[in-house]
């Protein structure tokens, strides 16, 4: 779906139509799921969080200034309440605990499993760029952070799977 059809969505749902919100929701659905699961690494609470994003952006629509930047304030209320669902169930997931998703999804489940070693700073910045595909200074508006600390970000989530990931060492050819 085109940027513009989706602002026309967007106009609509602000207007309290609840067919254009539920296409809106279908379509960054997939999207909101991934970027939950990267933050929480468990299949229920990630659920959750898109659950308390949906209803969070029915209730607080009317307060998207302008349309053309709905994922960005979707995503924005999604890793709040990831956070705070994190937050609420104290959960720290380690590797050997991360709990695999029951649902399908065309990952790579071995690069899975190296971005679940990443810290969470680094998993979502990762996750955004690359799965997402937001530029850099949509993430750091997303996550209210400088666009350097970005970049300082995505490069050393870079050299850590290079070197835990695939075993290449700083310098090394290729890298």
């Amino acid at each position: 779906m085109k940027g513009k059809e989706i602002e026309n969505l967007v106009k609509k749902a602000k207007r309290k139509n609840s067919d254009a919100f539920t296409e809106l929701m279908q379509l960054f659905l997939k999207d909101m799921y991934k970027i939950a699961l990267a933050i929480l690494m468990n299949d229920e609470d990630a659920a959750d969080g898109v659950q308390d994003t949906i209803l969070a952006c029915w209730e607080k629509i009317d307060t998207l200034k302008n349309p053309q930047y709905f994922k960005t304030w979707m995503t924005r209320i999604l890793i709040n309440n990831c956070n705070s669902i994190r937050k609420k169930t104290g959960s720290r997931v380690f590797c050997e605990e991360y709990e695999e998703p029951a649902v399908y999804d065309e990952y790579n489940l071995e690069l899975k499993e190296a971005l679940s070693t990443l810290d969470e700073k680094y998993r979502i910045v990762m996750t955004l760029f690359y799965s997402e595909g937001y530029h850099i200074e949509e993430i750091a508006d997303i996550l209210k952070v400088p666009k350097s600390t970005v970049q300082t970000r995505l490069q050393r989530a870079r050299e850590k799977l290079a070197r835990d990931y695939y075993g290449i060492r700083k310098g090394a050819q290729g890298l």
